[in-house]
């Protein structure tokens, strides 16, 4: 099992353009870039080491990129530039141009990392050949409570050890099975927060959610073909959200249903959910 140390280790990092500034993103690359692109996008308050079990099932017939979202993980976490998802929607598009990818790419979205790919597919829809969403935020379904009330002015002077629980339970507590089984996955995710910038950083990466960014989109203008690759039993983003989701859009769809599953599906069943990319992505 790969720990995130040794995730951190295989990432490269450029600037990109960020409304008026200039942010660093680090970011995982795999597979042969002359290949198709399939980017991975992580949520709230994860990293792209959520993809670490996951992304070698495509590296061998596309070119594979996991950035950690502007503010997240070893990205720019400094204090000054917006991170909600209108703004990641921007950084992955400028990310793409700054590593010279080509458009059409496809794109694998969790959490509010769907939020942005589903931006990029409502207004750009001939980038965007293939859509996997998981748990994503759409619509109306979001914010949750334990991402607002991070965004409390009180996070950024919380203890750490106090903070250390809220994630310990929000990611320990919301999976499925032993947890000794995912200890390197809790210990992976709560690492990029466990400093002062990083503290900081969370409580604005949480100020930025915004059901605005999701309820204003045109989802019939999405022509990719879409998978709901859903966890059942997530109470956060439920998989009515998905189905709806795939009745909406203009492309081909389907919603593909994970069993035994919470929000962090990808950690949940990681051997389903490769199983269901393999699927969706023909290999």
């Amino acid at each position: 099992m790969t720990t995130h140390e040794e995730w951190t280790a295989q990432q490269d990092s450029t600037t990109v353009g960020l409304d008026s500034h200039e942010v660093e993103v680090a970011y995982y690359e795999g597979g042969d870039p002359a290949d198709h692109t399939v980017v991975f996008l992580h949520g709230i308050p994860t990293w792209s080491f959520l993809w670490r079990n996951v992304v070698g099932v495509l590296e061998g017939d596309y070119h594979v990129l996991a950035p950690d979202m502007a503010g997240y993980g070893n990205s720019a976490m400094w204090d000054g530039f917006d991170r909600s998802v209108r703004a990641q929607e921007d950084m992955l598009d400028n990310l793409l141009d700054d590593l010279g990818v080509e458009r059409p790419v496809s794109l694998v979205a969790h959490d509010i990392g769907g939020g942005a790919a589903l931006r990029m597919a409502a207004h750009d829809p001939e980038a965007v050949e293939r859509l996997v969403v998981s748990n994503a935020v759409c619509y109306d379904s979001w914010p949750v409570e334990f991402v607002s009330n991070l965004g409390l002015p009180d996070t950024t002077g919380m203890d750490f050890e106090e903070l250390e629980a809220q994630l310990d339970f929000a990611f320990g507590d919301g999976l499925y099975g032993d947890a000794a089984d995912h200890q390197d996955f809790v210990e992976g995710m709560k690492a990029p927060w466990l400093t002062e910038t990083g503290r900081r950083s969370l409580s604005r990466d949480a100020t930025a959610t915004n059901t605005n960014h999701t309820t204003e989109l045109d989802y019939t203008a999405i022509t990719a073909a879409v998978t709901c690759l859903w966890g059942v039993d997530d109470v956060m983003q439920p998989v009515a959200y998905g189905e709806r989701l795939a009745e909406d859009v203009a492309g081909d769809s389907e919603v593909v249903r994970l069993e035994d599953t919470f929000h962090w599906v990808v950690e949940d069943q990681p051997e389903a959910y490769r199983e269901g990319l393999a699927d969706a992505f023909g290999v």
